[in-house]
């Protein structure tokens, strides 16, 4: 049996266009050497002893020279042909006159008389003596290549329209073929040694992993391994690495593709795709086919397009595949996407993807591993704190903690430093969270203390507010988008918040635009606040539609357009009345966050005059330099929540 190579699929001939295409230009190569094998032989045994012509009076002069250079002269028709002494063919030629009598008298008078017969004895005895002409080379190889060079171009285009002809029939065999991806024994292995964090979605891949290493273990007591294994997630989660880690560990084949490569804008290729990547698969087996995206190709169906639709054919291909596996085929389809809610209930039922495995995003101590994961091989400064950015990165994904790294040590580099350093971490962290300095950008005087107060109100309020996160750096300096920063850090991740917690970030996303308000007036507030303003609207509406927790729409939420439960009316989840007092209470959450914000303000003028004046000396406060001001604040009884 021939050896298979790692990345050969069985029954797909990889090298036959190659050699056809070698074989056709070997053939091209050998027809041009013989054309021009055969022009230069036969060029060099007539062209290099080509005739010249010569005046019929240098021939007269030559013949009258006692010493005579000319061998032979023969008669035909109108022409002498002059055969020098040395040479076997004649080498000049010389032309009579229509008449058929010489120009020159001397050779006539030599002949005089004769004719016929006689006169050709006459001329062909003529005393001749040795003579020699030099050959033109440069002449020769003009002569061929005017005549090789448009075979050559004539060849050369007929080859190159074959050679189009043959790649569009091989594009159009090929349309139908699925374009995955093959990690076999060659590529570089990835195990859940490489994936930190996510032990529980690595626990349920484990199972996967030891079916596929010892499938009779599973067979004997009759169970069924699950044919179909989903990951779901945020980005930057880990899911495709997950699913790589599994073939790494199991040691299978595996064929990865995402979702949009299946579609196309002819009917049928898609389906035909699907048909091609199974397959494939099974030839391979036991091997994972991991499809990503795969809300790109399976989406819910409904009534709109019709069972004609490409991306549907695509998808009811796939249904097929994956419920018509053999119990013994050995071939298991993962799949991720962070869109679980787009895809059709066909797809998520039991005998085609029966395992659900949630990615979610990483705690702190997950946090912590896999920055060690990704600082590993990174040379690092002794006091790096890796903790203290484990705790400060909470709600960020594997891929932004591998930014951050990354981040980190191009800083480091570009600083000229041999180590990255805690500075280094700060700004990288920063940097991804909201975005880099903008240090181009050049504030005056005014726009400063505006902004100096505005960050200020936001520290104030988050820190007095009980429910609030701690306040742990404030800053003037543009980054990103915004003008300055205020962070607020949880002390731990949390997965709920409650309506005491929510509503006082409310509060504190308006304390920017509040302290604004006290101390430049009224009719003086700026464009500054818009985002913040944005971010109120968006997280009340939220907390009204979504969460149950409006004062008149307690326990009561409305589904979005997945469900279906759209009224015909607005086009809403709920009726025109409805939508009123939804308006209603977005607006009262919203006025009670700005009463609550001007009732802290307004207790502690003091420390907001003192806050905004140490931003304008220094720009940034970090924790350290926030503790000794804030803890001059005060809670007035305004702001508390009854």
């Amino acid at each position: 049996m021939a050896e298979k190579k790692p990345n050969q699929v069985p029954g797909v001939p990889g090298n036959v266009n190659m050699n056809r295409s070698n074989m056709f230009r070997s053939g091209l190569f050998l027809v041009l050497a013989i054309c021009l094998g055969a022009f230069l032989i036969m060029n060099l045994n007539t062209d290099a002893a080509k005739k010249t012509e010569v005046p019929i009076s240098e021939v007269i002069a030559r013949a009258n020279d006692p010493n005579g250079d000319i061998k032979k002269i023969t008669l035909k028709g109108n022409t002498l042909d002059i055969t020098l002494k040395g040479k076997d063919t004649p080498t000049e030629t010389s032309r009579k006159d229509p008449s058929g009598t010489l120009y020159d008298q001397g050779l006539i008078n030599h002949c005089d008389g004769l004719e016929g017969t006689a006169l050709t004895k006459c001329v062909e005895t003529y005393p001749v003596i040795e003579y020699e002409d030099d050959v033109n080379v440069w002449a020769i190889v003009l002569d061929v290549a005017l005549t090789v060079l448009p075979i050559i171009a004539i060849v050369i285009f007929f080859s190159w329209m074959m050679r189009q002809a043959t790649a569009a029939n091989n594009s159009s065999m090929s349309f139908g073929k699925a374009r995955a991806q093959l990690y076999g024994p060659d590529k570089k292995k990835v195990t859940f040694n490489d994936v930190a964090g996510n032990e529980a979605a690595k626990q349920d891949l484990t199972e996967i992993v030891d079916f596929l290493k010892n499938p009779k273990k599973y067979e004997k007591l009759g169970a069924k391994i699950p044919r179909g294994v989903l990951l779901a997630g945020d980005p930057g989660t880990g899911k495709t690495l997950m699913a790589r880690a599994v073939a790494g560990e199991a040691d299978v084949p595996f064929f990865s593709i995402s979702g949009s490569e299946f579609a196309e804008m002819f009917v049928g290729v898609g389906a035909s795709r699907v048909r091609d990547l199974f397959s494939k698969a099974k030839k391979n087996a036991p091997s994972i086919i991991f499809i990503d995206e795969i809300d790109a190709v399976a989406h819910k169906r409904d009534a709109r397009g019709g069972a004609g639709r490409e991306d549907e054919q695509t998808l009811n291909q796939i249904l097929v595949e994956m419920d018509g596996f053999d119990n013994d085929s050995g071939v298991i389809v993962m799949a991720a996407t962070n869109r679980v809610d787009m895809l059709d209930k066909a797809l998520l039922r039991p005998g085609r993807f029966d395992r659900h495995v949630n990615v979610t995003l990483p705690e702190r101590k997950d946090r912590l591993e896999i920055l060690k994961v990704h600082f590993k091989g990174k040379p690092v400064e002794s006091d790096v704190d890796l903790e203290s950015l484990a705790k400060k990165t909470a709600g960020s994904s594997g891929a932004d903690l591998a930014n951050i790294a990354n981040e980190a040590a191009i800083r480091a580099a570009r600083e000229g430093r041999k180590a990255i350093s805690n500075d280094d971490l700060t700004e990288a962290f920063e940097r991804v969270a909201i975005g880099p300095e903008r240090k181009s950008k050049v504030m005056n005087d005014k726009e400063r203390k505006i902004t100096a107060y505005h960050e200020a109100g936001h520290a104030i309020v988050g820190h007095v507010l009980p429910d609030s996160d701690p306040v742990h750096k404030v800053t003037i300096i543009p980054r990103g988008q915004t003008g300055g920063v205020t962070w607020f850090l949880p002390p731990e991740d949390r997965s709920y918040k409650n309506i005491f917690e929510l509503k006082d970030i409310l509060a504190r996303a308006m304390g920017g635009r509040t302290a604004e308000k006290i101390i430049f007036g009224t009719d003086a507030v700026t464009t500054g606040a818009s985002s913040d303003l944005r971010n109120v609207a968006e997280l009340a509406k939220s907390m009204i539609v979504e969460e149950g927790m409006g004062a008149s729409l307690r326990n009561i939420v409305f589904p979005g357009e997945e469900t279906g439960y759209y009224t015909i009316t607005t086009g809403k989840p709920y009726s025109e009345k409805t939508a009123e007092l939804i308006d209603a209470e977005v607006k009262k959450l919203s006025d009670e966050a700005a009463q609550r914000a001007e009732a802290v303000l307004k207790a502690n003028k003091k420390v907001l005059d003192k806050l905004a004046e140490e931003l304008l000396a220094h720009e940034t406060l970090e924790e350290k330099d926030l503790e000794p001001i804030l803890k001059e604040t005060k809670m007035p009884e305004a702001a508390k929540l009854h």
